[in-house]
């Protein structure tokens, strides 16, 4: 808003303890000019914005005192701000888009005179929302000590850094960790490397998006918060050498039985896809029954000759996208702990396999051994895979984070 009549009549309104001011075209000033020993003020937006940037928040500057108080409203509730150490500055967090704020600022002189200035203003509307889709985990869920935030907004981030500024994780135990983006509308966040999430706590995932700009007339409209529950640390243990798989609840050993891995043998592009994955894996779901069959190799289930198949599985806990699981398999009790015979998958017997599935939390660690075949970073939940160094780089910020 341009300096004008209009704007000198409501400065003399608005003014205290003074008789003059001037507006600078970024906000109002008022003070310290008619009366000497005012403070001089200056709000932004000025009175009567109408299309005051979200992303730019409201600022207060004083030359000539000190700040005693702003209030920032929004339909008539406060909204959050923070003030200079030498109380000369106060800025406001990012603003709703589209919404009509009021802010009241009030500062005094050494010599104990005051300015009050109050602006009514109006943010932009955007041409475009940003929105979260989707979080996993769900809310109020229990889930493992390797379980990673995984946040999908409705479209492609473009200033990735100004939204990944406004994602915070608190947790009730102190966990370093990152955020990475795996593509242009998904950011996960994992703790470090062989440093999961201590267990039984609570984790909060919130996002400030209110304001913020996210593209070229992107901006966040609502704010979003979210809750869920770290529960006892499973880790899960298996060797396709030893042929057995021993699960440790808060590091003790509670449970161990035989299985049969990947047999091997189906060599693609240089990858035997029959071969279970050595790596990190995390419990991703769980399927009562699993239907199972070939077609994801390209092999007519019915094509026995070429190693067609259609199983229906009971109690699968899936740990990969390519098909793995820790599963029942009452046919292959006979190899368990002896022989490997499987897809790829970790055959267990039918009682061991019914007690992981209903133990099991999504999120709970699965570390594999002995296989040639090494498991990607992105098959699955498998980002422990990736290198610390590697995953922070992925982070737009370049950054740690600590949950504390």
């Amino acid at each position: 808003m341009r300096a004008g009549a209009g704007v000198a009549g409501a400065v003399l309104l608005l003014t205290t303890a003074c008789s003059g001011g001037e507006e600078n075209g970024d906000g109002v000033t008022v003070g310290g000019k008619a009366e000497a020993g005012t403070p001089q003020v200056t709000v932004a937006p000025g009175n009567g914005e109408l299309k005051a940037r979200p992303d730019k928040g409201v600022s207060v500057t004083v030359a000539g005192g000190a700040i005693e108080s702003v209030t920032l409203t929004y339909k008539g509730k406060p909204v959050a701000g923070a003030l200079s150490a030498d109380k000369t500055r106060w800025r406001s967090r990012t603003l709703r888009p589209g919404a009509r704020y009021q802010v009241t600022a009030v500062a005094k002189s050494p010599q104990g005179k005051t300015t009050t200035v109050t602006s009514t203003f109006s943010t932009l509307k955007p041409a475009a929302e940003l929105d979260i889709i989707d979080v996993t985990p769900r809310p109020g869920e229990t889930v493992g000590v390797g379980m990673p935030i995984m946040v999908t907004f409705n479209r492609p981030v473009e200033n990735k850094k100004a939204v990944e500024k406004a994602l915070r994780v608190r947790s009730t135990k102190p966990a370093t960790g990152a955020w990475n983006w795996v593509s242009s509308n998904t950011v996960i966040f994992r703790t470090e490397n062989g440093k999961y999430w201590q267990p039984n706590q609570r984790v909060t995932f919130s996002a400030k998006l209110s304001g913020v700009r996210s593209g070229k007339s992107t901006y966040g409209v609502d704010d979003f918060s979210q809750r869920f529950t770290i529960g006892d640390s499973h880790i899960v243990l298996a060797s396709t050498k030893t042929k057995r798989l021993v699960v440790k609840e808060n590091g003790r050993t509670i449970k161990s039985w035989p299985i049969s891995a990947g047999k091997g043998g189906r060599v693609v592009n240089g990858v035997d896809t029959f071969l279970t994955t050595s790596g990190i894996h995390l419990t991703m779901g769980k399927e009562n029954p699993a239907i199972m069959t070939s077609e994801w190799m390209g092999v007519d289930p019915k094509d026995k000759k070429n190693g067609g198949y259609r199983e229906v599985i009971p109690h699968a806990v899936r740990i990969s996208n390519s098909g793995e699981y820790i599963h029942s398999m009452a046919s292959t009790v006979w190899a368990q702990g002896r022989q490997n015979v499987s897809h790829g998958c970790l055959n267990s017997p039918p009682a061991a396999a019914q007690w992981f599935y209903k133990y099991a939390y999504r999120g709970d660690v699965v570390i594999i051994t002995g296989s040639k075949r090494k498991l990607e970073w992105n098959n699955g939940w498998s980002y422990y895979q990736m290198p610390w160094s590697s995953w922070v780089k992925g982070s737009a910020l370049d950054r740690t984070v600590t949950t504390g």
